[in-house]
């Protein structure tokens, strides 16, 4: 809904961000650090996202050379051609913690495992958070960013007089980023019909087994056409923090001495 100003009505997660969708830009973070099997938990217009990687054209964001007459072509370098990607419906109104209980069989097996919201980008050091995770031991972890909403926190007596306000960016809160790292013991925590921050992480919490990875980095949402068109315009400016796979890669050199 908060979309609506979209020109068709599609997955928040499909709304293009320069030439390719938000959950692209998404996927392409994961597959620079290593993680390229993904598990899609899908639900309105699942057919979007489904005809979208079925019918993906890697020469729109890839360097290709075309010769013999505009017959041949040649890509230079590609975009997912080592991704898994599993295509899961899960049905219009689970909810995410419900979609979660979907996806139990494909990664039960795994120790630990990566989700996501896909409605947001960030430059997160990933492997960081990895590591901070395992040591941990805990059972989950999510990623606590600074809120990037202009509102303000007020705090009143019953009778309404106002006790305290200040904006929400300066009254130390933090909010969840929707990066999640999680053991498969989760599915522990989690009983039919819940969703999965309200009753199973306060169970976590009761048993001591959440963890927040504190990011002061770049973190956005995307909930609104406005907030669309504001990662349209860093990615224009060329200011994308979230594009990690453009950086400069370290070079190993060899001196013969």
């Amino acid at each position: 809904m908060r979309m609506r100003d979209m020109p068709e009505p599609v997955p928040k997660p499909m709304a293009n961000i320069g030439y390719r969708p938000l959950l692209w830009h998404l996927m392409k973070y994961y597959a620079h650090y290593g993680h390229r099997d993904f598990i899609l938990c899908l639900g309105y217009r699942a057919d979007v996202i489904k005809n979208y990687f079925v019918n993906y054209s890697e020469y729109i964001s890839n360097d290709f050379v075309l010769f013999d007459g505009g017959r041949q072509t040649e890509l230079l370098n590609k975009d997912i051609d080592d991704w898994r990607i599993t295509f899961l419906d899960t049905g219009q109104n689970r909810n995410i913690g419900q979609r979660l209980l979907c996806a139990k069989k494909f990664v039960e097996n795994e120790e630990v495992f990566l989700a996501n919201y896909a409605d947001g980008l960030t430059d997160l050091p990933l492997p960081s958070v990895i590591d901070f995770f395992r040591r941990s031991g805990k059972v989950a972890c999510f990623v606590a960013v600074n809120p990037t909403a202009s509102f303000h926190i007020a705090k009143s007596q019953p009778d309404g007089t106002v006790t305290a306000i200040e904006h929400i960016t300066k009254a130390g809160y933090r909010v969840n980023g929707g990066f999640f790292i999680l053991r498969k013991e989760i599915f522990d925590y989690i009983e039919p019909g819940d969703e999965l921050v309200e009753a199973p992480f306060r169970r976590l919490i009761a048993a001591g087994q959440l963890v927040a990875y504190r990011h002061d980095g770049f973190w956005a949402c995307m909930d609104t056409f406005k907030e669309k068109q504001q990662l349209e315009e860093l990615l224009a400016r060329g200011e994308a923090p979230w594009e990690v796979w453009r950086e400069p890669q370290p070079v190993a050199l060899a001196a013969t001495i």
